[in-house]
């Protein structure tokens, strides 16, 4: 072996380096030695602090009491105000035993729920380790690893609460369930436990009630498939209420089966082609006596959907929004003769809910329900097209949301089609022109509806709806006035329409707050506010709503002292369906109102159990809807403060007709203002040119006085034979009086000298023209001396402003113009108008006469100011010994005629 090396050296260094490898391979495997140790040690210390935190979780589980399993708890339903209402539990069931467990159904449940059940002792931990995987990457809850021992487990002793310690108690519990019963008897305990919807419970009941099957044995592989299928989820999986989806479930089971071996992928291929609907005999009424039933029906969805429990079972306290008053004001309405006429199957149900809170006070689930107990539930269920009632929520509501709409708003009513050419008609077959979007909503219109619709885009439409809990898959143009493919509850328009009156915070309609569970646990079932649209929409569409009650197609819901807005809808057969039933095309199955104020909100529905021949609404009974919500809100609300207006909207005086629309100035007649909403930022600025209106001024005004006779004679020209006119005379002293007169001259009788003003006025009812004006002096050396001196004293512009009933002191030389500007002084414009701003004063003592030709003093009438000598009076003057405020007696303490010089007028009046 030297050999093999050349030199000593050489072998020192070969034994070296041999030396070396064996001490590296050593040390790397006491590292590894090491690491293996670490990993088991954290293990076992994995291993305890899991077994410790396991022990820790189930100290607290509930006993394991086996009179739970086989002896159930009742439920106890509270209403809003904590007081009992209702015991729920002792539902009879038809109990079944392992033996009696058609094979086809076990296999079904198996490969459905747990197909490893008889290979586990409870818990499957293969299942639970893929189970905590999927929760790992998509959160806890993502998927459930529970095997039908762990279900039965938890209906009979744990709530529902997703957490780790409720799912060790579990864990545990099963464990001990696997001890104490055979697999055979845990599967019997969960067919007798399942719920299946329409408050049926276990296996055999829901056989009976679904398929006619009082046999277990009996069912076919379709029906035990979807049997096995609606435990997960079964409302939603019901085949009366939602038969797709009931059958993508069904059909889910098939295929699970046919993966695990139960049967051959051409059986479970024939079983799908099997309808749902041919599986189902006619749907059952339960005979039960619990008060209140519509609205416990309600309670029941709601807690076995949320939280998964069986409510007859499983000793709840459930506490609810229940309004006893309220609720037994509903049913008593719906089931008096009052308002109903007695035609064939003619229903009726009512949802009311509180405006602020989504909460339900009262359901009104059809009429005489009393000897049927959870039977079709009209309130809750989808029972008809919306009509009309959808334009809010589909049409107006997105157009004012996402185009800011203003309600003023115009539209043309007008022959239309929708796009694929189909046309579509108003249901007064009417076409209205121009009109604002408040007044196509109020009058219910469909055209101008339609409209709104394609302005703001089906998907847009579809968005804001389903934000209101509609539910709609997709949007069709026809949906734009209610001819949904789909039909709506009440309860369902009821919460759509509350989000606009709660300021466009949208909260689902809910009857039960909370429950709590035998050992304590709560559980909160309310459901969260969503803010679903900007609050100028929800105010703008409850403005307008308020128009529909105060003139446009609802005033019969109208409730005097509440502030109310709401919408009717009714809807018309398809025309095959109308053929069929031998009705009118016009013929209407189904009447909605849907309304509501700030403090309640309530959908009204009328309609038909069956079509039939009968099946059309009357006139009378298409009003019904809106008397019954006129009832019941008039019953519950005590009224309150309007809906508040937010910052973000602008409500302005808009003239009526104007597009673009345009401010009311203060000359436009109030029945040509209409009060308009503006999104803040929008508003119109523009004022319409609006002019008050008059009527055209007299003409040839002339004043000329005569020394011969000491009279001033006044005529004028005019076209209009009907006016009447009003002269306003005054002097240059300040003396002032009125002559009303339908002639077109009038005299004054020994003035006295000085300058006399006269200004007339034309008048037809309420409207008048602007003054024509005159002027004329009477000489006089004193008088006239002392005219010219007051003349200095005050001019024609004092006169005005000292509130003085003549427009204006003219010039001498108008004798023929009038005065255009009230401020011109004596340079006035001979061919103008007066302004007419000034008011005119009561009728004071009158120095005048009528021309003396238009005088008759044998009794006839007199249409001037100076009464017959028989006291007749046509004119301003009351006859002799009569007083109507305006008599001489009075007008002379104050007027021209208590002067001196006027003792001759006086007179003469005297004699007349």
């Amino acid at each position: 072996m030297s050999g093999e090396y050349r030199s000593r050296v050489e072998r020192k260094q070969a034994s070296k380096r041999a030396k070396q490898k064996k001490a590296k391979k050593q040390k790397g495997t006491s590292l590894f030695k090491k690491l293996t140790v670490a990993v088991l040690l954290f293990m076992m210390i994995g291993m305890v602090g899991g077994i410790a935190t396991f022990a820790y979780f189930i100290k607290d589980a509930p006993p394991f009491d086996e009179a739970k399993i086989k002896d159930p708890l009742s439920s106890t339903v509270y209403d809003m105000n904590g007081r009992k209402v209702a015991e729920l539990g002792g539902y009879k069931r038809t109990y079944i035993s392992y033996k009696d467990i058609p094979k086809v159904l076990e296999n079904a449940v198996l490969a459905t729920e747990d197909v490893r059940f008889y290979k586990h002792h409870g818990v499957d931990f293969i299942r639970l380790a893929g189970a905590v995987v999927a929760n790992i990457k998509e959160g806890f809850g993502a998927e459930g690893g529970s095997t039908i021992t762990q279900q039965v487990a938890k209906l009979t002793f744990l709530s529902q609460e997703k957490t780790l310690k409720r799912k060790a108690q579990e864990l545990w519990l099963s464990l001990r369930l696997e001890q104490k019963y055979s697999k055979q008897e845990i599967l019997e305990m969960y067919l007798n436990k399942v719920y299946y919807s329409d408050s049926i419970y276990g296996v055999a009941r829901a056989a009976e009630y679904y398929f006619g099957k009082t046999d277990l044995k009996d069912l076919t592989l379709p029906e035990a498939a979807l049997l096995a299928g609606m435990p997960q989820s079964p409302n939603n999986y019901n085949p009366y209420d939602h038969p797709e989806a009931a059958k993508k479930r069904r059909d889910l089971v098939l295929s699970l089966m046919a993966k695990h071996g139960f049967i051959t992928k051409e059986e479970a291929e024939k079983a799908k082609q099997v309808p749902i609907k041919s599986m189902l005999v006619e749907r059952k009424k339960h005979d039960n006596s619990i008060p209140y039933d519509s609205f416990i029906d309600e309670v029941i969805k709601e807690v076995t959907d949320q939280a998964n429990v069986n409510v007859f079972e499983d000793g709840l306290k459930i506490y609810t929004t229940l309004d006893q008053d309220a609720q037994k004001h509903v049913e008593d309405l719906l089931n008096s003769d009052t308002l109903f006429t007695d035609k064939k199957d003619l229903q009726s149900a009512i949802a009311l809910v509180d405006t602020k809170t989504g909460e339900i006070r009262a359901l009104g689930g059809g009429r005489h329900r009393e000897k049927v107990t959870f039977g079709f539930n009209y309130a809750i269920q989808p029972v008809g097209q919306p009509g009309s009632s959808i334009k809010p929520i589909l049409d107006y509501g997105p157009a004012i949301e996402y185009l800011k709409w203003s309600t003023a708003h115009q539209i043309v009513d007008e022959p239309y089609s929708y796009s694929n050419g189909k046309p579509i008609r108003n249901a007064d077959r009417k076409y209205l022109g121009p009109m604002t979007i408040r007044y196509a909503l109020a009058k219910s219109r469909n055209i101008p509806a339609l409209k709104a619709l394609q302005a703001v885009g089906k998907e847009r439409a579809k968005e804001f709806a389903n934000r209101l809990g509609m539910g709609l898959d997709e949007v069709h143009e026809a949906y734009a006035i209610g001819g949904l493919e789909n039909r709506v509850s009440p309860l369902q328009m009821a919460g759509a329409y509350s989000a606009f009156g709660n300021n466009g915070v949208y909260i689902k309609p809910h009857a039960v707050t909370k429950i709590v569970f035998p050992d304590g646990t709560e559980m909160n079932l309310k459901p969260k506010p969503k803010k679903v649209m900007k609050d100028y929409t929800a105010y703008m569409i409850t403005d307008m709503l308020k128009s529909v009650v105060q003139y446009g197609t609802g005033t019969l819901a109208n409730v005097p002292g509440l502030h109310v807005a709401g919408k009717t809808g009714t809807t018309n057969y398809p025309s095959e369906v109308a053929r069929k039933y031998g009705l009118s095309e016009r013929a209407v199955p189904d009447s909605w109102f849907v309304g509501y104020t700030p403090n309640y909100t309530a959908a009204v529905w009328t309609g038909f159990s069956k079509r039939s021949s009968t099946a059309d609404l009357s006139q009378y009974e298409q009003k019904i809807s809106r008397l019954l919500f006129k009832q019941v809100i008039s019953y519950v609300d005590d009224g309150g403060s309007d809906f508040k207006m937010p910052n973000s909207v602008v409500k302005l005086p808009i003239k009526k007709g104007t597009n673009p629309p345009k401010l009311a100035s203060k000359y436009t007649p109030e029945s040509e203002i209409s009060y308009e909403c503006f999104v803040r930022g929008t508003e119109p600025t523009e004022t319409a040119k609006d002019e008050p209106e008059t009527l055209p001024s007299v003409t040839n005004l002339q004043a000329a006085y005569n020394a011969e006779t000491n009279s001033i004679s006044v005529s004028w020209n005019y076209s209009n034979d009907n006016a009447i006119f009003e002269v306003r005379i005054k002097n240059d002293k300040g003396e002032q009086n009125v002559v009303t007169t339908r002639e077109k001259a009038i005299t004054v009788n020994n003035p006295t000298p000085g300058t006399y003003t006269f200004a007339v006025y034309a008048k037809d009812g309420k409207i008048q023209s602007k003054p024509a004006l005159t002027s004329v002096r009477v000489p006089g050396e004193e008088q006239n001396q002392q005219g010219e001196e007051n003349q200095d004293q005050t001019s024609p512009s004092d006169q005005t402003n000292q509130g003085e009933n003549i427009e204006q002191q003219p010039n001498e030389n108008n004798n023929n113009g009038t005065n255009e500007d009230s401020n011109n002084n004596d340079n006035s414009n001979n061919n103008g108008n007066s302004d007419g701003t000034t008011s005119p004063t009561p009728p004071s003592t009158n120095p005048t006469t009528p021309p003396p030709q238009n005088n008759n003093n044998n009794g006839g009438g007199n249409n001037g100011n100076t009464p017959p000598n028989n006291g007749g009076n046509n004119g301003n003057t009351p006859p002799n010994g009569a007083n109507n405020g305006n008599t001489h007696n009075t007008q002379h303490n104050n007027a021209i005629g208590t002067n001196p010089y006027r003792s001759n007028v006086i007179k003469q009046e005297s004699e007349n």
